[in-house]
């Protein structure tokens, strides 16, 4: 049996090591489950053996979420695994999960480290490995700017370094300045932190991020567009069936796997009724911000309140 053990609460490093796991084993066939999603008896189904002997990877994310009944699941297969399967299982930490933990650790899995980035020495290496993993050079000072401006979420700053590394020419050593270009461009995307906040039924901190775009010089357009995009991304993903593989989906959908994923943990405040309402309620604010209301920012900021609230109401 082919048994790993991704512990750590940095989900960026952590979906890293996945993914990593998941490209070197080409042919396997893979199951993600989601420890927030799952029923039991999934688990057990999902590593059930294969009728044609195909090598399966199975992974399970944040096992320390799991029930008493479900942690079982996986403990009765580590006493009597397949050898086809690779299974794959990430603790976020701390002593949630702990009695599970320590029978994962008594079969001796390969151990994966992907504890949380917290010094700025530490971030700084993570940055300099990012471009190096993309062939290209950066200064000490953009190393500094980069985590000055992004450094509390890992994520964002794996993805600035992606992004610097395909915008600025191939040749050059990336400096203070293409940082500072790259940060001037990411005004428009604030209104997705507006969108993510009221999808996620935040109301208060939807409205903060509602005023900082705007008094950042967002247009109100652009706000109702990021909050239609990350609609229709939600609409999308609802139509998988709760157990499958992002990353196979990501072609059919046209959407990258993490987005995938983000939607569904979206997904998960949301009812078929409230998201229509939303989408309603988001059709009107788009015509009331282009002319048809007094006050567009009024208009704007109660459908924000209309539709975090509506998030609010399904759970």
């Amino acid at each position: 049996m082919a048994l790993t053990l991704i512990q750590g609460s940095e989900s960026v490093l952590a979906d890293r090591a996945i993914s990593e796991i998941i490209e070197t084993s080409v042919g396997a066939v893979v199951s993600q489950l989601d420890s927030n999603e799952i029923e039991l008896g999934t688990i057990t189904d999902s590593l059930a053996p294969s009728l044609f002997g195909d090598a399966r990877i199975v992974v399970i994310r944040e096992i320390q979420e799991l029930t008493q009944e479900e942690s079982e699941e996986v403990s009765s297969y580590l006493e009597n695994s397949d050898e086809g399967v690779h299974l794959v299982l990430w603790h976020k930490g701390g002593v949630k999960g702990k009695a599970l933990l320590d029978k994962i650790k008594k079969a001796n899995p390969t151990l994966v480290s992907v504890e949380a980035i917290k010094k700025d020495g530490d971030k700084a290496e993570f940055v300099r490995a990012e471009f190096a993993r993309s062939g290209r050079k950066i200064s000490a000072g953009a190393i500094t700017a980069l985590i000055d401006a992004l450094g509390s979420d890992m994520r964002e700053l794996a993805g600035a370094c992606s992004q610097l590394s395909a915008d600025v020419e191939a040749s050059k050593t990336i400096d203070e300045k293409d940082v500072e270009k790259f940060q001037q461009g990411r005004v428009e995307t604030t209104g997705f932190d507006v969108a993510d906040a009221v999808l996620e039924g935040k109301v208060e901190a939807a409205l903060v991020s509602l005023r900082q775009a705007l008094a950042t010089g967002v247009d109100p357009v652009l706000i109702v567009s990021a909050l239609a995009s990350s609609i229709r991304t939600m609409a999308k993903v609802s139509s998988l069936p709760r157990n499958s593989n992002s990353y196979q989906a990501a072609s059919s959908l046209g959407l990258p796997p993490w987005q995938i994923d983000k939607a569904r943990r979206q997904l998960a405040g949301w009812s078929p009724t409230t998201l229509s309402s939303a989408v309603i309620s988001l059709a009107q604010c788009d015509s009331d911000i282009k002319g048809a209301s007094a006050d567009p920012i009024y208009a704007l900021e109660r459908t924000i309140l209309a539709i975090s609230r509506s998030h609010s109401a399904s759970i």
